[in-house]
Order: C-alpha cells, then structure tokens, then sequence
C-alpha cells in the first residue's frame, strides 16, 4: 500500500475552553494524543499545557489530509472555535472515546 491511500487524522490539541490550541496531523491518532499528554508529542503542546483532544478528522488519503491540516492552521481562531464547537460544543476531551 502506497504513502497516499493511507489516511491520516488532523486534529486539534487544546488546554481549555477557547484556549491556546494546536494543530496537527498524524496517521495514528491515539498514539499522537498519548504522546502530546506525556510531553514527548510537540515541544509547543508540553510549554502550554495543550492536553485535551478538542477535535480531529479523518481522511482516506494522507495526502489531503497534510493539505487540510495546512489550512486549518491558516484559519482564524473563531473559525476554529466553530469547528470544534459543531461536534463538540462542550470541548470535552475525547481522547477517551478513541478506544
């Protein structure tokens, strides 16, 4: 299987309601979460705080995903709240919910 029908998940890393947030993009998700929560994921994640899964999206191709998440991390932080908010209003953590 070739590099581009892997997917990929984008997703975004927050420390609170409406707070810093950050976005990324990996091909397993549950293992990047776990990483960010013990401070090994990103150097920006760990100096912030940034351990709640707020958000994530998966694509069949890797890709598009790379692409989406580049855009993502373009947008302003109120197109970001909507996003998040749409499917999680509450922004509870859902790394939880990844098993």
């Amino acid at each position: 299987m070739d590099r581009e029908t892997k997917g990929g998940w984008v997703y975004i890393m927050a420390n609170r309601y409406r707070g810093t947030m950050y976005t990324g993009v990996t091909a397993h998700l549950a293992t990047r979460v776990h990483q960010h929560r013990t401070g090994t994921g990103s150097d920006y994640c760990a100096e912030r705080g940034l351990l709640r899964l707020v958000w994530a999206e998966f694509t069949d191709d890797i890709t598009a995903c790379i692409a989406h998440e580049k855009r993502v991390k373009r947008w302003r932080r109120e197109w970001k709240f909507a996003l998040i908010e749409r499917g999680n209003p509450d922004w509870r953590d859902l790394y939880d919910e990844l098993a």
